[in-house]
């Protein structure tokens, strides 16, 4: 019971003491239309077009390291990594496309920054 007593007791601290969050940006129906649009266009082509980032990741670590016989294992290991991430933040962008928010992964597509790691934060509200 005093367990249960001080797991209420910071619950409460954790809620009614807390800083409240809030968006600095009003969501406008311009805003929210493009947001929605973008996210279910990059959730399909990140769906569809995730197994670039296999060669994609070759070629960058391949180049990083000078050498392609330590390159093609590190950007093989890298390139499934990113594979998989890149694919399933597409499906996560595609189910939650009406969430107001920017897409995933960073860069959006996998071809716009092709010398540049991607990076992947969920739900993100500002760039």
């Amino acid at each position: 019971m005093k367990v249960f007593g001080q797991f209420i007791l910071v619950l409460w601290f954790g809620f009614f003491l807390s800083m409240q969050a809030h968006a600095s940006e009003e969501i406008t129906s311009d805003i929210y239309v493009n947001r929605a649009g973008t996210k279910i266009i990059s959730g399909i082509a990140n769906v569809a077009t995730g197994w670039m980032e296999l060669p994609k990741n070759i070629s960058y670590w391949s180049a990083k390291n000078d050498s392609f016989i330590i390159g093609l294992p590190e950007g093989l290991l890298w390139g499934v990594y990113h594979v998989a991430a890149r694919t399933g933040n597409g499906a996560l962008d595609f189910i939650t496309f009406w969430l107001p928010t920017f897409p995933s992964p960073d860069p959006v597509f996998v071809w716009e920054q092709p010398s540049k790691l991607s990076d992947y934060q969920a739900l993100r509200m500002g760039r």
